[in-house]
């Protein structure tokens, strides 16, 4: 049979384009049983009718309590920590941390019998790892395996509490005579796994790879399965670590926890505002910027770095690191268009800071200032901080939440802070410690900062 990779939908013949989804090239083949098997009706049980339908008045909610995790970051992401009976998808890729993550999260859990069930390292692996971590748990079982039976086998022995599958495509059910890892493979185990999370109440977090696009190894369904989908990403040449929410069914999906990989493990960066700004010396130099940014609920201050010169080869480069290169593209022709400045014939390299990718449009003005300060060769004043969405046609456009921003600004000790007009309805400003500069054009930011 072949199968879609992107809905899991079948096929008895290949296609270029998926007849159920419309995607293009999805379709692989798998090797399946020719009659259902005993083991697949087993696995297919139907859930006993639990009542007649209900109206959405007369339903009761129960505040369930959460499950909290040792990780405050890792509780920010989930929405306030593990609801029972959840399934949560991490994915990542290889080497990132993902193993690492969990491990040291469910070490440090004492309340809790845990059963980590490992279908790529062997126990003496896991435990050479807990070690480096300094954490040995006497509540958290582990077993290598591969075979969904046996592991639901373990499970009605041990009765555990949380279950961590380690990870999902390398689980097969006998039921299925395709390899490990295919879409049939992933999907049954998968929905075998969730309908037990919901029957028992026992959260499942499953660990799952990346394939080179980015996304989650196997099929789309998977991420539809679950209840949440984290991102454990970075750049292994940066020791920063960012877990970032994809879906989340119990809490906001545009939250995210840093972590920094040291020798021990994972430690939570409490404070990223000071990660994300490098350390000054003495001498400003032109070409870097401060902007604050907002992730979810958190505010935080970010250096833009950028580098402006002459083309030395005839068509003018445009890198970026962190920033969407489209929009940068866009700032550079409002910069010409709107003020006046020559950029076409000069190289214009981007950068952010501490490896951190930023779509938040607040983060414009820091942008274009970090142009103008390399263009111009005159450093930023020592101090100034900015923040503010720039349109076509110049003019700096409002962001929300700004009077946490400027809080933030404040509280790591900047002593300007330049946003847009008419920002600072329902403000105090005579409280505020720091200077507030409205601004409502590119040029009024220039003649701010440079006189």
């Amino acid at each position: 049979m072949w199968f879609c990779t992107e809905c899991g939908a079948d096929s008895p013949k290949w296609a270029g384009r998926c007849p159920q989804c419309g995607a293009w090239n999805t379709m692989v083949e798998e090797r399946v049983a020719a009659t259902p098997s005993a083991a697949k009706g087993r696995l297919h049980r139907s859930l006993a009718p639990t009542g007649k339908p209900q109206l959405v008045s007369e339903i009761v909610t129960v505040d369930e309590p959460r499950i909290q995790m040792p990780s405050e970051e890792l509780n920010r992401v989930l929405g306030g920590g593990l609801v029972p009976g959840s399934m949560v998808l991490v994915g990542g890729e290889p080497g990132i941390g993902k193993s690492t993550l969990v491990l040291q999260n469910i070490l440090a859990i004492r309340s809790r019998r845990i059963l980590y069930v490992s279908g790529e390292e062997s126990a003496v692996q896991i435990r050479m790892r807990a070690d480096r971590i300094g954490r040995v748990s006497d509540n958290c079982y582990i077993v290598t395996e591969t075979s969904l039976e046996n592991i639901f086998e373990h499970i009605k022995q041990l009765q555990p509490e949380l279950l961590i599958v380690d990870s999902i495509q390398t689980i097969a059910s006998d039921a299925i005579e395709s390899a490990a890892g295919s879409v049939s493979q992933v999907r049954e185990c998968a929905a075998t796994l969730l309908r037990y999370a919901k029957e028992s109440g026992v959260p499942v977090i499953l660990i799952g790879h990346i394939n080179k696009e980015g996304s989650i190894a196997g099929p789309k369904v998977l991420e539809h399965i679950v209840d949440a989908v984290l991102q454990f990403e970075g750049d292994r040449q940066y020791m920063y670590r960012i877990l970032r929410a994809i879906k989340n069914r119990f809490g906001n999906t545009s939250e995210l926890g840093i972590y920094e990989m040291c020798q021990r493990g994972l430690r939570e960066v409490t404070n990223p505002s000071e990660m994300l700004m490098s350390q000054q010396g003495e001498d400003q130099l032109s070409g870097t910027a401060i902007g604050v940014t907002i992730e979810g609920a958190r505010p935080f201050l970010i250096e833009a770095q950028a580098l402006v010169s002459t083309a030395a080869y005839g068509t003018p480069q445009r890198s970026v690191t962190g920033f969407d290169s489209k929009r940068m593209n866009m700032l550079l022709a409002v910069l010409e268009k709107r003020v006046g400045f020559k950029l076409a014939q000069k190289d214009v390299f981007l950068n952010i800071a501490g490896g951190m990718k930023v779509v938040d449009p607040a983060l414009d003005l820091a942008v274009i200032a970090a142009i103008l300060s390399s263009n111009v060769d005159m450093a930023v004043p020592r101090g100034v901080c900015l923040t503010g969405e720039v349109g076509l046609s110049g003019e700096i456009r409002p962001v929300n939440r700004v009077e946490q921003r400027i809080r933030e600004a404040e509280k790591l000790g900047m002593s300007t802070i330049i946003i847009p007009r008419n920002s600072l309805k329902g403000i105090d400003v005579a409280k505020l410690k720091i200077e507030v500069a409205e601004v409502a054009k590119v040029e009024e930011a220039f003649r701010r900062l440079f006189a």
